[in-house]
């Protein structure tokens, strides 16, 4: 779903800070498409020198591009956009596909606390998607709980569009943030209590054989019936995955069958700047798309809200509050996701906020979600 469901938190991220989505490439060939000084031909890149070339040669597919330019990439199959209805449960927990680990990289910096790895799987065309669905992984191993049985399926929602990072429709990637556990009195990580399921993809190699389930999830699939329309969307760390599909799709790929030409506002909520998730990519679309494409920060450690406490997504929406409610007025659509604990305090800034425009935020809210503008998949 909208981010990694069950024990561990997971959601999607693009290459950013720390990755290998920075260095620059030399262009080669005809209908070469420019991001960055990066060059994808087809779905390959001309690397600038060999060293780069087989360091990366395995990890093409998860180039993450940084910076979109007016001219989009082309993306293939065009059959993934025919089909009327979203695929789900092509692939169950008793039957899983085993897919292909292509790369693990660390999205996050030095400062951040935790980490969270951006995870591109070859599903080989065979498990497609929409944006906004979710992928359940299952972990190698016995399940603890059922000695005998297989790990139990841990959601997490995709974070790419159905073409994937390589656009060729073989790839999902996958933002997941490692579950570590510190024992409270002495301060040590106890492994024996680590989310396995995060741990087992951040400390995947590629090549090695992961087992999935899906798709599934319908909750936060993108609405494209109106192109010109607007979404808000909210965010806590790895609950950036599946806008990030949106984003792409909106603004990144050539898609005929959705050109889109509405507004895009998004608001994320990390600890620090070196938690950001995708930050290169959402900030080049901002610059290439200043009127189609908003994008708020909320960085609880280092900024201060109104009244001088940390800054959470919260006060970013009060901030923009009266905005906010008009453009729901107008038919926007917002999606939420992210860890549960975020709910309880956006609901009681967007209730406190309907109070004082003399509203009522239950009647307004029944109206919303009668009118599926309200999407919402938290962990």
């Amino acid at each position: 779903m909208a981010s990694a469901l069950g024990a561990q938190a997971s959601v999607a991220a693009p290459i950013g800070a720390g990755g290998y989505g920075r260095r620059s490439s030399s262009s080669k060939g005809s209908n070469t498409v420019n991001f960055c000084n990066k060059s994808w031909i087809g779905t390959t890149l001309a690397w600038e020198s060999k060293a780069l070339k087989s360091r990366h040669m395995n990890k093409i597919f998860s180039m993450s591009v940084q910076q979109a330019s007016k001219s989009k990439v082309a993306v293939k199959p065009l059959e993934l956009d025919n089909a009327k209805e979203p695929p789900l449960n092509l692939y169950k927990p008793k039957e899983p596909y085993t897919a292909t680990i292509v790369s693990v990289e660390r999205l996050v910096g030095p400062k951040a606390p935790g980490e969270t790895c951006h995870i591109v799987i070859d599903h080989g065309g065979n498990v497609p998607y929409w944006e906004g669905q979710s992928y359940g992984v299952i972990p190698p191993g016995e399940n603890p709980k059922k000695p005998g049985s297989p790990n139990t399926v841990r959601l997490y929602s995709i974070a790419s569009t159905r073409y994937g990072d390589s656009f060729d429709g073989k790839t999902a990637s996958l933002c997941v943030r490692r579950a570590v556990y510190y024992d409270p009195e002495t301060g040590k990580e106890d492994p024996t209590k680590n989310g396995i399921c995060s741990n087992f993809l951040c400390d995947s190699k590629p090549g090695d054989k992961v087992q999935i389930t899906g798709p599934s999830g319908k909750i936060m699939l993108l609405p494209e019936d109106d192109p010109n329309a607007t979404h808000i969307m909210i965010a806590t760390g790895t609950g950036v995955a599946p806008y990030r599909g949106y984003l792409r799709r909106m603004f990144m790929e050539d898609v005929p069958s959705f050109k889109f030409g509405g507004l895009a506002w998004l608001f994320l909520g990390v600890a620090n700047t070196d938690s950001l998730l995708y930050d290169e990519e959402f900030t080049n679309y901002l610059q290439q798309y200043p009127d189609n494409f908003r994008y708020d920060k909320a960085l609880s450690r280092e900024q201060k809200n109104k009244n001088g406490g940390k800054m959470y997504v919260q006060d970013k929406i009060e901030e923009y509050s009266d905005e906010i409610f008009k453009l729901l007025d107008g038919g926007a659509h917002i999606y939420f996701c992210g860890l549960k604990g975020m709910m309880p305090g956006i609901q009681d800034t967007l209730k406190r906020v309907a109070e004082q425009r003399g509203e009522s935020w239950e009647q307004k809210l029944s109206q919303l979600k009668k009118n599926k503008q309200w999407h919402v998949e938290v962990y």
